[in-house]
C-alpha cells in the first residue's frame, strides 16, 4: 500500500522517524487541495491549488502505527486518492478552518519563507 504525506512525516520533518521504514517512491504535486499552518503541523482539505508531497510504499504496520498517530486528534480521515505512483492514502482535516492561515505556496517545508509579489 502507499500513502502520500504532506507535512510533519516529509522527509526531514519532525515526524519523518515514523517514515523510517517505508519506502520513497517520488515527490508529487497534488493538484486541486490547499494546505493550512495549525501551527506544529499542517491540514490539507480539497480546494484551489496544489500540494508538494512525497509517496511512500508502507506495510500494514506503519499504517496502523500513522492510524494511530492521526487519531489521537480526532482531526483527519483517510482516503484514497490517484497518484502517479498508484493509488495512495491521504489525511485529510475534517475540522473548521476558519482563522487558519493557508499556505499559499502548498509547501510545508518552505511554509516560513517570505512570499515576494
Amino acid at each position: 500500500m502507499r500513502i502520500i504525506v504532506y507535512g510533519s512525516l516529509r522527509r526531514k520533518q519532525g515526524n519523518s522517524h515514523w517514515m523510517t521504514n517505508a519506502q520513497w517512491l517520488g515527490d508529487h504535486e497534488l493538484e486541486g487541495y490547499a494546505l493550512y499552518n495549525l501551527g506544529h503541523y499542517p491540514a490539507v482539505i480539497p480546494g484551489e491549488g496544489k500540494v508538494y508531497c512525497e509517496v511512500y510504499r508502507i506495510n500494514s504496520s506503519i499504517m496502523a502505527e500513522l492510524d494511530e498517530l492521526k487519531s489521537n486528534t480526532k482531526d483527519y480521515r483517510r482516503e484514497l486518492i490517484s497518484t502517479p505512483y498508484g493509488s495512495a492514502w491521504i489525511y485529510l482535516y475534517i475540522r473548521s478552518l476558519d482563522g487558519v492561515p493557508r499556505i499559499e505556496g502548498g509547501d510545508w517545508v518552505k511554509r516560513n519563507e517570505a512570499v515576494s509579489e
